[in-house]
């Protein structure tokens, strides 16, 4: 057990999906894992392992931002031995080729909160997502004929951005932004472990148009299933180092 997880050893598998939003997590339980059990209600911020397509998988909110992503991120790798994170969320558009529904994997996450520059003395890293899960998944969403696209996203601290706020960004081919990425891939990097960010766009910050509720529904079941087929591939493997 964790501050944050209450989880038995062994109760998560080495495959971690990610979302933000807990509701979501138990959405993704009830409709794609068989065998699925609930193994943490901490804070209602809701984890579960199940089976999918005869694989082990489990699923755990992590709330929204930066900080958040991180404290889930942490002892997930280093209290239950997780070795491989996907991320699995929803993003704004900011690129003029990424519409509505689209998938966006995210190569890399730039980001403009501070947390990694406090690591690096005022540096900026640059942390990316594993090639082999980021080719899986491209080849998957590709083969499934998925709209996808693949590079540079933001993971920002700021929601509600001022006018021109993002235009940086844009200008330098950034496709979309979120608000986790960034966090989840430097813990990968500092870990030795994996991580990916599959995104779904659910609005274009710069066209102002978005999603409704139903089409959300059907674009998120899409993203999942990506997810999930990905996670499905990989093989099992041991924990990496558990300290606790």
């Amino acid at each position: 057990m964790t501050p944050h997880l209450e989880a038995d050893k062994g109760a998560y598998a080495d495959i971690v999906l990610l979302p933000g939003d807990p509701l979501r997590a138990e959405w993704l339980a009830d409709n794609f894992l068989e065998d699925v059990g609930c193994v943490n209600r901490v804070r209602n911020m809701l984890g579960f392992t199940g089976t999918y397509k005869g694989r082990r998988v489990s699923v755990q909110a992590t709330g929204m931002g930066l900080p958040s992503s991180a404290i889930y991120a942490t002892e997930l790798i280093k209290f239950y031995g997780v070795t491989t994170l996907i991320r699995i969320g929803t993003c704004g558009a900011l690129a003029p080729q990424a519409n509505l529904r689209d998938i966006v994997l995210a190569v890399a996450a730039s980001t403009d909160s501070n947390m990694n520059r406090q690591t690096f003395g005022g540096l900026d890293y640059a942390p990316a997502a594993d090639f082999g899960l980021l080719c899986d998944a491209a080849l998957k969403a590709e083969t499934r004929g998925l709209d996808v696209h693949a590079g540079g996203i933001l993971s920002s601290d700021i929601f509600y951005a001022p006018d021109g706020y993002f235009d940086p960004w844009i200008d330098h081919g950034t496709l979309a932004v979120e608000m986790e990425s960034n966090i989840l891939y430097t813990l990968a990097a500092r870990n030795g472990v994996r991580a990916l960010s599959v995104l779904t766009v659910s609005d274009h910050i710069v066209r102002g148009d978005k999603l409704s509720s139903a089409d959300r529904q059907t674009a998120l079941e899409d993203m999942a299933r990506l997810a999930l087929d990905v996670a499905a591939d990989q093989p099992n493997t041991p924990p990496v180092s558990v300290t606790a």
